[in-house]
């Protein structure tokens, strides 16, 4: 008895990756490392875990494999399969096309209820059937049939009496953050996918639809400062060190420029090194109060809420919350100049407050409207607002907050 328990404990050890268990290892995984771990597998292997992973991820996934392979699965998956994949990849990233499944249940308005019941009997034991879908003669949408009214109906009546009509569907070119905010209250666990004319291309599931947002939306922090989102917890250090190290580049660059504004303060920094003391102070202080408007803009962007002619009111807001952030900070901050400056025997103890004062009121202005600007001018320009956005407001606030404190300090003490 033990002997076939342990025996039967070691078949169990080794017994293969299941086509799920295998597409749940590849959804960790960035595009590249998943192309390549599929590069190792059977085909009709690959087409099984293919088929039960997100589609988008799928479209992303493709190109990184091996033109041989590819060429393989198009001639060993199912036909409606692989057409479907190579048309999902024709439309852009973050498109509703990038997550389409082929429409298997279409049928047309003069089928009888009989022929599609016999049909979807069919069907339901290969793949899984919400809805069908009642197209005209050039393929254009015209009405959704559920099971319960599949179930219920006359065997002899037509699909065109039964049908819902003008069903609600999706544009394939829709942006997903789009498409989102027009299922958030419909919650159907299916939505057809129809190009200009109605034209019946695909269905995408909502699961699939709240993973991709899903996704999405955790990758935005790590743009902000540079980092790819299709870098995971497993990408290999070459790999990471390939997405992120051009950002970090950048980020030194930037940097020079705000060392280059302070260099041309060095004789006044020279003269009065108290000064040097303040800097990280007024630079945190509005790179804090830029980021707090880096993130409500951004959230504002993802979440539509930002309207073409809201951008005015946004930036004004900004600016007005950078004016009263930096007076109440300038206060606490112009007193602690005052404190260090008088036990220092400085004579112009009083001069240095009111200059850390109005310094810190400018760079916080300067500091919101810079992070309103930036995701702003971003989308404006066709980029992802949140691409390095972290990175472009630093070197801004940096820039801002030094440069004013610098030269208030050379105007008013040399």
């Amino acid at each position: 008895m033990d002997t076939a328990s342990t025996s039967n404990s070691a078949t169990l050890a080794v017994a293969p990756p299941t086509p799920e268990q295998i597409a749940d290892d590849l959804s960790r995984l960035d595009s590249v490392e998943a192309g390549r771990t599929l590069g190792t597998l059977d085909d009709e292997l690959v087409i099984e875990v293919l088929r039960r992973m997100n589609p988008a991820m799928v479209a992303d996934i493709i190109p990184e494999m091996g033109d041989e392979q590819r060429r393989r699965l198009v001639a060993t998956g199912p036909q409606a399969v692989t057409r479907q994949w190579a048309l999902n990849m024709a439309y852009p990233e973050d498109s509703i096309g990038r997550l389409m499944e082929p429409p298997t249940a279409v049928f047309r308005p003069d089928q009888t209820v009989a022929e599609v019941t016999a049909r979807v009997r069919l069907l339901v034991t290969k793949i899984f059937i919400t809805y069908c879908f009642v197209t005209d003669e050039e393929g254009r949408l015209i009405g959704i049939v559920t099971m319960r009214d599949l179930l219920v109906s006359d065997p002899e009546a037509v699909i065109g009496d039964v049908m819902l009509k003008d069903p609600f569907s999706l544009s394939a070119d829709a942006e997903l953050k789009d498409a989102m905010k027009l299922v958030v209250r419909r919650h159907f666990p299916v939505y057809p996918v129809c190009e200009d004319g109605g034209l019946l291309v695909g269905l995408v599931r909502g699961q699939a639809m709240f993973e991709e947002h899903t996704f999405e939306v955790t990758a935005q922090p790590g743009q902000m400062v540079g980092v790819d989102k299709e870098e995971r917890l497993t990408t290999p250090v070459r790999r990471s060190l390939k997405l992120r190290h051009p950002w970090l580049q950048l980020n030194l660059l930037t940097a020079f420029v705000a060392a280059a504004v302070v260099a041309v303060f060095q004789d006044t920094l020279d003269q009065m090194v108290i000064l040097a003391l303040f800097l990280p102070v007024l630079a945190g202080q509005s790179g804090n109060t830029g980021c707090q408007a880096l993130a409500v803009t951004l959230r504002g962007l993802t979440l539509g809420e930002v309207k073409d002619g809201d951008e005015k009111a946004l930036v004004a807001k900004e600016a007005q919350l950078g004016l009263a952030n930096g007076a109440l900070v300038g206060v606490t901050a112009g007193l602690g100049m005052y404190l260090v400056a008088t036990a220092q025997g400085q004579p112009a103890a009083l001069t240095l407050a009111a200059i850390v004062f109005v310094a810190m009121i400018g760079s916080c202005v300067i500091s919101g409207l810079a992070g309103a600007f930036i995701p702003l001018t971003l989308r404006r320009v066709g980029a992802d607002p949140a691409t390095a956005s972290s990175i472009f407001l630093t070197t801004a606030t940096d820039v801002a907050s030094m440069g004013l404190f610098l030269g208030l300090a050379t105007m008013a003490l040399t």
